[in-house]
């Protein structure tokens, strides 16, 4: 915390003595040569107080903004209300049993032709805990002008907001008795709503500060924990100024305070010890008052603070009793700091007495605020970046027309939905996973090629088939059912086929058996990749109702509903058309490609005959059958057979019904992998865009109610609106801290 530290850590380590207040000022450069007296240094001071002051009652300590502030802590019995008194200088409920039930935020302003205190109450917590959207401040009663008086207003203002259920001005007239009766069902023990006292004294130091409730011991351990969590929350934040009381009649490792203290400020660069009760020590403790003297004069080992200690005595019962004046209970207690030993022979006479110690935490106070100024600046544009980020990612706020707001949803989801089928928006992801499903779909078609080999003993080789017009740009894996076939295999199925043919005539039927055992492995692929791309389809469109109606849940889930209707009936005809598209290729076997398919039946055919009259020429088997691909090189270069060889003319019926059926594959396999895509296209995603654009706008509009129906579908989720009203709340406030800030200089 820099604007605290005015020393290095080294340099308070080599420090005997302890820095004052005063001393941090100056030695930054700001203090040497100010004169507290001059207007300039007055105003100034009045106003980065009334600034703070301001932050505060607008809710900038619940944004978590760390603002500069002092906060006063200690035990019951400390010396705490006492050290209240004798800074501010009014009277606070301090008789047996009463004590301090909520924090006190105490402002002085010498900016008064007279003497008055008004008293606000500032509820920044509901009733049962939770923050408010803003602080609530509420004066409580008139501004007092009589000193006497502000003991009673306390108490009925800590009454009040203890009972936070109850109207405030119910308590304006109650006397002490009925305070003390008060019981209410709901009054709480402790709060943290914090009651504001604004003194105006023309011979005040200008100052503000926070009491906090007194660590108490006797009570259970539910308020213990609250009383103690209230104070870890105002103390750890590093912008405070920790004062801690300590009676003097105590060891100071038992100082419930002090330890709480060094858990928020282990280095103790901003806890300054406010040492009570040293008339209570008396001359024969020679032990307890050397102790207390070397840590008021920073040579105590246990625990050093960079700010020091202070010592004060306060009125005792008798003297409160007399009524003495403020004048003369600070002429009382400097009379016994000068007399009484040891504390007379302490050279640094500022660490005695309240106006010692009010003048120089009062600069402290004004440095740190002033050093603090552009911290805090950039803190709220920081929060108002994020907060507006977060609102940007919320759904923006319905139509104020329930018909609009629907209708509009409606022809939005299904505009962007049918751009979503045909690639033409921003869009791509269904567009792109159902052409990866698409050749996955290829891939496997491809890999129910039959493997005919043209040889006695096919297992004996590996498929030599790799010539240039059967390469493609893909690989494939070979469909476990597809067996290699030998020219035995051709020429059974052939002699199955024989009829009235004539000698040397190959049955029709013989290659149609052939061509509808690979077709007839299609059927699996081709529903492999139906309900692939339906299960796309599914996720799609699960993920356009959720980006277009989430914001409204019976909107979404009325959405849901219908477009899952027209989902199932799309997916059932779809499946329908792509059975009857598959069902093309069992029967007739037919092409008008005759092109392709005479130039691949003339190629193969040389290249089964060349296997079959070189075969000697092509590698055993080794493994399975392999894959081929465009990288595969030739395993050797086909050679023109003899046409006098009668091998040749021996084979050349199984030969030739090997080519013609090879052919016919390549020409229908790459016609189904493009005719079995578009089906679905068509029959699937297109039909779904087309029924949805009717059947949704049906869903609501053919209804007698549809302007109920609509308002009933766009109310919004309440945990979205009410993120949505807490982050303009929180924007509002956010803007106006900013604007208070602009409105003070650097």
């Amino acid at each position: 915390m820099s604007s605290l530290t005015g020393a290095s850590r080294g340099d308070r380590d080599h420090n005997t003595t302890s820095s004052s207040p005063d001393d941090a000022v100056s030695n930054t450069g700001s203090g040497d040569n100010v004169d507290l007296s001059t207007s300039e240094y007055a105003v100034r001071r009045r106003e980065l107080m009334g600034l703070i002051n301001d932050l505060r009652n607008m809710g900038a300590g619940g944004l978590d903004i760390h603002l500069p502030s002092i906060a006063v802590i200690g035990a019951q019995s400390a010396g705490k209300s006492s050290l209240v008194e004798a800074v501010s200088g009014i009277n606070v409920p301090r008789d047996s049993g009463t004590c301090t039930r909520c924090p006190m935020e105490c402002t002085m302003s010498s900016e008064a032709t007279e003497w008055s205190c008004t008293i606000s109450l500032r509820y920044d917590y509901h009733a049962d805990g939770t923050p408010q959207d803003r602080p609530i401040v509420t004066q409580f009663g008139s501004p007092i002008t009589s000193r006497s008086e502000v003991d009673i207003w306390l108490r009925r203002a800590q009454t009040a907001i203890l009972n936070q259920s109850v109207s405030h001005e119910q308590f304006y007239s109650r006397s002490y008795e009925e305070l003390r009766a008060w019981t209410h069902p709901r009054m709480l023990k402790f709060s943290k709503n914090a009651i504001c006292v604004l003194i105006k004294d023309p011979e005040a130091t200008d100052l503000s500060f926070i009491d906090l409730p007194g660590l108490v011991q006797n009570e259970d351990a539910e308020v213990i924990d609250l009383v103690r969590g209230l104070v870890e929350h105002y103390v750890g934040k590093d912008q405070t100024i920790i004062l801690t009381t300590i009676p003097m009649t105590d060891d100071l490792e038992n100082q419930g305070s002090a330890q709480l203290a060094r858990e928020a400020d282990p280095d103790g660069d901003r806890t300054i010890g406010i040492l009570t009760k040293p008339d209570m020590l008396g001359s024969g403790a020679i032990g307890q008052l050397r102790r207390w003297r070397d840590i008021l004069e920073g040579r105590g080992e246990n625990r050093r603070l960079r700010l020091g200690y202070y010592c004060m005595r306060f009125s005792d019962d008798a003297e409160r009793s007399q009524n003495l004046s403020r004048s003369e209970s600070q002429r009382r207690a400097t009379e016994f700091f000068e007399t009484t030993a040891p504390w007379s022979q302490v050279t640094d006479r500022r660490r005695f007495g309240v106006p010692n110690f009010v003048a120089d935490v009062s600069k402290l106070l004004m440095k740190l605020i002033q050093d603090s100024l552009p911290y805090i600046r950039q803190q709220v544009d920081e929060l108002i970046a994020s907060t507006k980020e977060e609102m940007d990612l919320l759904p923006k706020p319905p139509s104020l027309d329930a018909r609009v707001e629907v209708l509009s949803r409606i022809n939005n989801f299904c505009e962007s939905f049918k751009e979503a089928v045909s690639g033409t928006n921003a869009y791509k992801d269904l567009a792109q996973r159902n052409r990866a499903a698409y050749t996955i779909f290829k891939r496997s078609i491809r890999g129910t090629a039959p493997d005919f080999r043209p040889f006695e003993r096919p297992y004996e080789y590996t498929d030599p088939i790799n010539i240039p017009e059967l390469r493609e740009d893909i690989t494939w894996p070979i469909d476990p059912r597809v067996s290699p076939m030998a020219l035995y295999d051709v020429r059974k199925v052939v002699k199955a086929s024989l009829a009235w043919e004539l000698p040397g005539d190959v049955p029709f039927e013989a290659k149609a058996q052939l061509i509808k055992e690979f077709v007839a492995l299609w059927e699996v692929h081709v529903n492999t990749c139906f309900t692939s791309v339906c299960d796309i389809l599914q996720d799609v469109v699960e993920e356009f109702v959720d980006t277009h109606f989430s914001q409204f849940r019976r909107f979404e889930e009325h959405m849901l509903r219908h477009v899952d209707d027209g989902l199932r009936t799309c997916v059932t005809e779809a499946g329908q058309a792509v059975k009857a598209a598959l069902s093309l290729e069992m029967s007739p076997h037919f092409t008008q490609d005759t092109l392709t398919y005479n130039t691949l039946r003339r190629v193969l055919l040389s290249h089964y005959r060349s296997q079959y009259t070189h075969s000697n020429r092509w590698p055993r088997q080794m493994a399975a059958s392999p894959v081929f691909d465009s990288d595969t090189p030739a395993f050797v270069t086909p050679v023109a057979p003899d046409p006098d060889d009668p091998l040749v003319t021996v084979k050349d019926n199984e030969l030739g019904v090997m080519a013609d059926v090879r052919a016919y594959f390549q020409v229908a396999y790459k016609r189904v992998v493009d005719h079995i895509p578009l089906t679905i296209e068509h029959a699937l995603h297109h039909a779904l865009s087309t029924r949805l654009s009717s059947s949704l706008l049906s869903s609501v509009v053919d209804v007698s109610n549809f302007t109920e129906l609509a308002e009933r579908l766009v109310s919004e989720d309440p945990g979205i609106a009410t993120r949505r009203a807490a982050l303009q709340i929180k924007m509002r406030r956010l803007v106006e801290i900013k604007d208070r800030l602009r409105a003070i200089a650097y």
